[in-house]
């Protein structure tokens, strides 16, 4: 797959995954947490954190492909 497209998906996914984590960090600051941003903060950086280690796997998968074909596996 071509790298451009592969950052496409890399930032339409972390776009959706912070927008995710800080809606939920929201909602759970106004519903149980009394206004704390503290879980606004932690939705936001758990989103980012999943959407990088997603981007981490999509863009090495180019070179553990031709590593496991090496390899004969």
């Amino acid at each position: 797959m071509e790298l451009g497209k592969k950052w496409d998906r890399c930032l339409a996914d972390g776009a959706i995954k912070l927008g995710t984590g800080l809606g939920l960090g929201i909602v759970f600051s106004v519903l149980f947490f009394k206004r704390h941003t503290w879980p606004i903060s932690f939705g936001s950086g758990a989103g980012l954190g999943m959407a990088y280690a997603n981007c981490q796997n999509d863009l090495r998968s180019h070179y553990l492909l031709h590593r496991e074909q090496a390899q004969g596996i």
